[in-house]
């Protein structure tokens, strides 16, 4: 009696080899369906970007902050960039209080990856969120 069946060697590298007597192409969409399955719940964590300047506003300030919040509740690091112009660049310690600030009111949900640094005319620091 043919049932359509095939025999699909599972363990090739067991004590003896473990096969099974069952259908190969429902087995492999099975298999497929799973990996795909799989791939749908992983989640890819961005790199978020919030840019300031040294003087910004007490408001847009609150704003990038709230931003800067709803990226963490998404998993998703961010990365704070000061830009300095001109004149800006004679007060780099105004930049540094300005991301100690930022660092000092996300400390309880954001850990920082990578500590202020200067590149250029501009300033980077990176924060994760605490899992």
């Amino acid at each position: 009696m043919d049932a359509g069946l095939d025999l699909v060697e599972i363990q090739p590298n067991a004590n003896p080899p473990v096969c099974k007597i069952l259908d190969y192409g429902r087995y492999k969409y099975q298999a497929q369906k799973k990996a795909a399955e799989a791939r749908k719940k992983q989640k890819t964590v961005e790199i978020k970007e919030i840019k300031m300047r040294p003087n910004i506003d007490t408001h847009d300030y609150e704003v990038k902050m709230k931003n800067m919040l709803r990226f963490f509740n998404d998993g998703d690091k961010v990365k704070v960039t000061l830009r300095f112009r001109g004149r800006e660049m004679a007060h780099q310690d105004l930049g540094m209080k300005l991301l100690h600030k930022v660092r000092e009111e996300t400390s309880e949900i954001a850990k920082v990856e990578s500590s202020p640094k200067l590149e250029g005319r501009q300033m980077v620091m990176v924060l994760a969120p605490i899992k």
